[in-house]
C-alpha cells in the first residue's frame, strides 16, 4: 500500500507541475539576465527596468475577469504596499548581490527565504516553532555558511550580505502575504507589486544611473518579461496544487541557474559549497513536506 505522502504526491495535478516547472525556468532566465546587466549597471536601474517592462503584461492580466476599479476599490492597500515593498527590496538587493557570488550560489542563498520564515513567523504571525522546523531551519543555516564560504576564499562579504538582506526581505514577503485580505486576487497583487515597484525605484534613478546601450536595454527588457510570466505562470500552479505539494519543483531553478551559470560565466560548484546548496534545499522542502502533512489529506 502506498504512503500518504506518495498518495499526495500522485494527486498534484500535471499541469500545476508543468506551470510551475516553466516558471522556475522563467524565474532563472531572469537570474541570468540580471546578472548581466547588474555587472555594468546599477541595481536599482535594473530593479526599475525590471519592473517597467513587466507592467503591460501586468496590466493585461488584471483586464481579464473582474473589473479593474472594482478590484482596486476593495483592495488592502496597507497590506499590499508592505508587500510590495518587502518584495522590492529583495529583488533590488538581489540585483546588487549577485554579480559577487556564482549564479546557482546567489540563487540557494535567497532561497534560504524559507527557513527564515520559520524563525520569524513566530514572532510576526504567532505562530507556534515547531521542533522539527527549528532543526531544518538549523541545518539550513548550516548550508548558508557553506555556500557563503565554502573555501575560506571570501574576502570580499559585500555580495553575500547583500543576498542574505535579500533573503531576509523576501521572507518579510511571504509572511505579508498572510496578512494580506483574501478577497485580493493574484493578478492584483502583480500589478499593485509593479507599479509600486516602477515608481519607487524611478524615484531612485535621481541618485544613481547609467544611460544604458540598445543591447542592454533590450536584455532589461527581456528581463521584465520573463520576470512577470514567471510569476503569473507561478500564480497559475498555486490555484490547482498546494505550495507545499509543489516545493521539491521550486528548487530546479538551482539547476538552471548552474547550468546558465557554466555555460555564460565559466563558473563551478565545488564539493563544499554544493553540499550547503543540498542543505538549504533539502531543509526547505522537509519543512514543506512537513506542513503539507499537517494540512491533512486532500480531498
Amino acid at each position: 500500500m502506498p504512503s500518504v505522502t506518495a498518495v499526495r504526491t500522485a494527486a498534484v495535478p500535471l499541469r500545476s507541475v508543468a506551470l510551475i516547472l516553466v516558471s522556475m525556468f522563467c524565474f532563472a532566465v531572469v537570474d541570468a539576465l540580471a546578472k548581466s546587466v547588474a555587472l555594468a549597471y546599477p541595481a536599482n536601474e535594473v530593479t526599475f527596468f525590471r519592473m517597467l517592462f513587466g507592467l503591460l503584461p501586468a496590466v493585461a492580466v488584471c483586464l481579464r475577469g473582474k473589473p479593474l476599479v472594482e478590484r482596486l476599490k476593495h483592495m488592502d492597500v496597507r497590506g499590499q504596499t508592505v508587500r510590495a515593498l518587502t518584495l522590492l527590496g529583495a529583488s533590488g538587493l538581489f540585483f546588487a548581490g549577485v554579480p559577487y557570488m556564482p549564479l546557482s550560489e546567489a540563487v540557494a542563498i535567497v532561497y534560504s527565504e524559507t527557513l527564515l520564515v520559520i524563525v520569524l513567523a513566530p514572532l510576526l504571525l504567532k505562530e507556534t516553532l515547531k521542533p522539527r522546523d527549528a532543526l531544518a531551519a538549523a541545518v539550513g543555516f548550516i548550508g548558508v555558511l557553506l555556500v557563503v564560504r565554502p573555501d575560506g576564499a571570501y574576502t570580499n562579504w559585500l555580495g553575500p550580505a547583500l543576498l542574505i538582506s535579500s533573503a531576509l526581505f523576501g521572507s518579510l514577503s511571504i509572511i505579508q502575504i498572510k496578512r494580506i485580505r483574501a478577497s485580493d486576487d493574484s493578478g492584483t497583487t502583480v500589478l499593485y507589486f509593479t507599479v509600486v515597484g516602477t515608481l519607487v525605484t524611478g524615484a531612485s534613478l535621481f541618485f544613481a544611473w547609467r544611460t544604458p546601450s540598445l543591447a542592454a536595454l533590450g536584455t532589461m527588457a527581456l528581463l521584465g518579461a520573463f520576470a512577470t510570466a514567471g510569476q503569473l505562470l507561478m500564480t497559475m500552479a498555486f490555484r490547482s496544487a498546494d505550495a507545499g505539494a509543489l516545493a521539491p519543483y521550486n528548487y530546479t531553478s538551482i539547476v538552471w541557474a548552474a547550468l546558465f551559470g557554466y555555460v555564460v560565466w565559466g563558473e563551478t560548484i565545488g564539493a563544499v559549497a554544493l553540499t550547503g546548496i543540498a542543505l538549504i534545499v533539502g531543509s526547505s522542502i522537509a519543512v514543506a513536506v512537513r506542513r503539507k502533512e499537517a494540512e491533512g489529506p486532500l480531498v
